[in-house]
C-alpha cells in the first residue's frame, strides 16, 4: 500500500499564545479509513485544518501522496483533500444543491455536461442523485451532510476528512451516511466522538489528547482498553458490551 496521508512533527501555536499541536505524527494508506478520537480541546479539529493549508504549522510537513505542503503546491493539495465541516451550513451556501456540488470543480474551470457529469457523480456516491435541484435549507439533517460529502467529492479528492460527521444526526442519517462512506474507496480521517460510529467504520484509530498522539491502533483494542479510553476523557455508550471487542493494549504515541 502507499501513503496517502503523512504528517511529520506537526507544531502549532495560536496566536493567544496557546500551543495546539505539540509534535504530531500521522500517517495513513491510500483507502484506508482512520478515526481520529479525543477530548473537546485535544487538537484534532487545528490537525485537520492544517492538512489542506487553512493553517500553517510552526513547525513540521505534511505530505498528500507524492506531494509535500508548501506555498508553490498549496492549490493542489486543496483539491487532493476534500474537508467536510462539522456545519454543513459552513459548506452548503448556493440555492440548490447542484449549485453547491458545482461551486468547486467550476472554480477550476470545468463546465458544460464535464461540470454536470462531475456533479451528478458525486449526488450518486452519496445517494442524493435526486436532491440536484432542491434548496439545501430544506433538506433533513442526513440529506444535507451527505449533500456536504458531496461537495467536497465533486473535487475528486484523494483523502476526506470528516469533521464529527455524525453530530445532531438521527439514527436514520447516521445510518445513511455510514452506509456511504463505507462504500468510499477514497482514504478517510474522520474525527468523532461518536466511538460505536468509529468501531463500525474503521479499522484504525488514533487517539489524541494534549495536541499530541497519545495511541494509535486497531479500534477494536483501542475501544477495549477501559483504563486508556479513561485517560483521554473517552468513553464507551452506557450498557455498550465492549467484551466481545477483543483484547490487547493499544500502541501509545
Amino acid at each position: 500500500m502507499t501513503r496517502e496521508l503523512q504528517v511529520d512533527g506537526l507544531r502549532y501555536t495560536y496566536p493567544d499564545g496557546r500551543q495546539a499541536l505539540s509534535g504530531v505524527d500521522l500517517v495513513a494508506e491510500t483507502g484506508e479509513r482512520v478515526a481520529l478520537l479525543g477530548p473537546n480541546g485535544a487538537g484534532k479539529t487545528t490537525l485537520s485544518l492544517h492538512l489542506n493549508g487553512i493553517l500553517t504549522a510552526d513547525q513540521g510537513e505534511v505530505h498528500i501522496g507524492d506531494l509535500r505542503l508548501e506555498p508553490d503546491s498549496l492549490d493542489e493539495i486543496r483539491r487532493r483533500v476534500g474537508l467536510v465541516f462539522q456545519n454543513p451550513d459552513d459548506q452548503l451556501f448556493m440555492p440548490t444543491v447542484g449549485q453547491d456540488v458545482a461551486f468547486g470543480p467550476a472554480n477550476l474551470g470545468l463546465s458544460g455536461t464535464d461540470l454536470d457529469d462531475r456533479v451528478q457523480t458525486a449526488l450518486e456516491a452519496v445517494d442524493a442523485a435526486d436532491l440536484s435541484d432542491r434548496a439545501p435549507h430544506h433538506l433533513s439533517g442526513g440529506e444535507r451532510r451527505r449533500v456536504a460529502v458531496a461537495t467536497a467529492l465533486a473535487m475528486e479528492p484523494a483523502i476526506l476528512v470528516l469533521d464529527e460527521p455524525t453530530s445532531g444526526l438521527d439514527p436514520t442519517g447516521r445510518r445513511e451516511l455510514a452506509s456511504v462512506l463505507t462504500r468510499l474507496p477514497i482514504t478517510q480521517l474522520i474525527i468523532t466522538h461518536d466511538l460505536p460510529f468509529a468501531l463500525e467504520l474503521c479499522g484504525r484509530s488514533v487517539i489524541m489528547n494534549g495536541g499530541r498522539v497519545a495511541a494509535d491502533g486497531a479500534t477494536p483494542a483501542i475501544l477495549a482498553n477501559t483504563a486508556l479510553l479513561r485517560a483521554n476523557r473517552l468513553e464507551m455508550p452506557f450498557g455498550y458490551d465492549t467484551s466481545a471487542l477483543g483484547l490487547g493494549d493499544a500502541a501509545g504515541g
